[in-house]
């Protein structure tokens, strides 16, 4: 945790050296937020809002580095698991032509709050789930004048969400469309 918070610090030092490149503002969406390996989970719709900051080492690459609200899970027949996380992703952005790039990067999530609800099923122990979680993120934006900008990501996680390998619940699946708007 010290070293992801002495890497967002550290971008924030370089980015205010390059005023003119900088890019700093809030964020808000909708996730629509799945487990994979399960057949029988459906999407669970969540929010999330937070903030970012970047900035352009070049005309067709930028960094940036986002810190999330997110509430993910998934829904089934006998119940729900509700996940809010603060993700923290750090994106390549490859700018293809003025305001359209292509986004790509890992992601780092901490559970601020988890809910477990089974309707129909009796377990005498409810399973652990992790504590934390790694993603891959891919996407794809547009910065349009005036600091609007538009983000559809998707996350892909590396690790399984269950602590216990008896009960393997899956890895995280989040598909985000959000709005932005940068103060610089």
């Amino acid at each position: 945790m010290k070293k992801l918070i002495f890497a967002v610090l550290a971008l924030v030092t370089i980015t205010t050296t390059q005023a003119q490149n900088i890019d700093l503002g809030i964020k808000a969406g909708v996730n629509f937020a799945n487990v994979s390996d399960v057949s029988d989970f459906d999407s669970k719709t969540g929010f999330v809002a937070g903030a970012f900051v970047g900035f352009k080492l070049s005309d067709n690459l930028g960094l940036q580095a986002d810190l999330l609200y997110s509430q993910q899970g998934a829904e089934f027949d006998a119940g729900k698991f509700d996940f809010d996380y603060i993700n923290v992703p750090i994106i390549a952005k490859i700018y293809l032509m003025k305001g359209l790039n292509l986004q790509v990067g890992p992601q780092f999530g901490f559970v601020v709050d988890k809910k477990t609800e089974f309707d129909l099923i009796d377990f005498s122990e409810l399973p652990d789930f992790e504590d934390s979680d790694v993603s891959g993120v891919i996407g794809a934006g547009y910065d349009f004048p005036l600091g609007i900008r538009v983000d559809a990501r998707y996350n892909f996680g590396f690790n399984d969400l269950g602590k216990d390998d008896a009960f393997e619940v899956g890895k995280n699946r989040v598909f985000t469309i959000s709005l932005g708007y940068s103060f610089l």
